[in-house]
């Protein structure tokens, strides 16, 4: 639970109606201690040789270890994932040899050399693809992207993405994310979800960011609130999903409930905005504010369709609930057909900048096809 959470219990606020409960399941990995100010002082590595002697207190010490050690102290940020391709590639020499294994053990007095080259060219190719930047500074930009924009290249995706529109408008700008000067996504929306997006523009933000995001505000300052139009009403003000998820035992593309050993602990926080009522003035659907805990694939979509309230739209966890749109007013089963997608915006976020540490917060009000679908569920 994290500390909003913990606020609300701690006000008499219910935050566990339909919560997944299982005696058997163990705790919720606990969240790393993480300290905002390792990578705050950090800078983006400029390319060029470093060199290094090895001293007796760290006699031992595996070589990636060592190395990115040494990049703490220098205030780089060079991750191990970096520093361990920088060994494959070549780039590192022990004693004037080549290192082959960064799980190799370091000896006082070795001499250690590592040669960090200029970023490579963006991959994939920049494009032309307008953006709507909400912020942008040196080391990230927030976007309110579109539906139907994918976030990252992937099979049947490898062009006209928001990577391709942000490594073209961004240019020069990128200092380079892992020695690739290309844009830091450590968060992703799926295609036809509208919202808002952070990504990094060098390492330095990008580790900053990515360990705010794999904290999931549970230690770090880190708020997601998002806007999503259901199915029914629910029986309560407000409440809490917290059901492990996985991928969906027959059909792979969908993500599915699933016992805590199949899947990774998630949790949903909700609370209703408004009833809208069918034509004979029975409940039809409702607005409600989702608050993530954690970050999974379709985390919401899911969690909704879990406790039979999925989202207007939904392609994948709502079509169950398709012959419900004859209860809807003419206006409302139109807007819905134009809609063509799942009812959810990233309407809010949150978040400490990750070189700053000024606190950062955007606003997004949902796009026209969701706006004109509300006031069709109003009238």
């Amino acid at each position: 639970m994290n500390r909003r959470a913990k606020d609300r219990q701690q006000r008499g606020e219910d935050i566990t109606d339909y919560e997944f409960v299982d005696a058997a399941a163990p705790a919720p990995d606990a969240a790393p201690a993480l300290n905002p100010d390792a990578w705050r002082s950090r800078t983006t590595p400029l390319a060029g040789e470093r060199a290094y002697v090895v001293e007796e207190a760290h006699e031992g010490v595996r070589l990636d270890r060592y190395l990115a050690q040494q990049a703490e102290i220098a205030g780089e940020a060079l991750s191990r994932t970096r520093l361990q391709g920088l060994i494959e590639e070549g780039k590192v020499l022990v004693n004037g040899v080549i290192a082959k294994d960064g799980k190799n053990k370091v000896r006082t007095g070795f001499a250690i050399t590592i040669d960090v080259p200029q970023a490579a060219p963006a991959e994939p190719m920049g494009e032309n693809i307008p953006l709507n930047v909400i912020y942008e500074d040196d080391e990230l930009i927030v976007i309110d992207k579109p539906a139907g924009l994918v976030v990252h290249p992937a099979s049947g995706h490898e062009t006209g993405t928001l990577v391709n529109a942000l490594i073209a408008h961004c240019g020069e700008s990128l200092s380079g994310i892992g020695g690739v000067k290309r844009p830091g996504i450590v968060h992703r929306i799926d295609k036809d979800t509208s919202g808002l997006l952070v990504i990094a523009k060098t390492d330095a933000a990008h580790q900053g960011l990515a360990a705010l995001f794999a904290d999931h505000g549970l230690t770090l300052p880190l708020e997601r609130e998002y806007r999503a139009i259901v199915w029914g009403v629910p029986s309560r003000a407000r409440g809490m999903v917290d059901a492990p998820l996985g991928r969906h035992a027959t059909h792979r593309e969908k993500q599915a409930v699933v016992t805590p050993d199949r899947g990774r602990n998630a949790v949903t926080h909700w609370e209703l905005q408004e009833r809208f009522l069918r034509k004979e003035g029975a409940p039809a659907a409702a607005l409600l504010t989702c608050r993530l805990e954690t970050g999974r694939t379709h985390q919401i979509r899911v969690h909704m369709a879990h406790i039979a309230h999925p989202l207007l739209g939904d392609p994948f966890y709502g079509t169950g609930f398709r012959t419900k749109s004859a209860n809807l007013t003419e206006p409302a089963r139109e807007a819905l057909a134009a809609l063509g997608r799942q009812a959810l915006h990233a309407a809010r976020l949150g978040f400490e900048h990750p070189v700053t540490g000024v606190w950062m917060e955007f606003e997004s009000e949902p796009p026209e096809d969701m706006q004109k679908l509300l006031a069709a569920l109003r009238g």
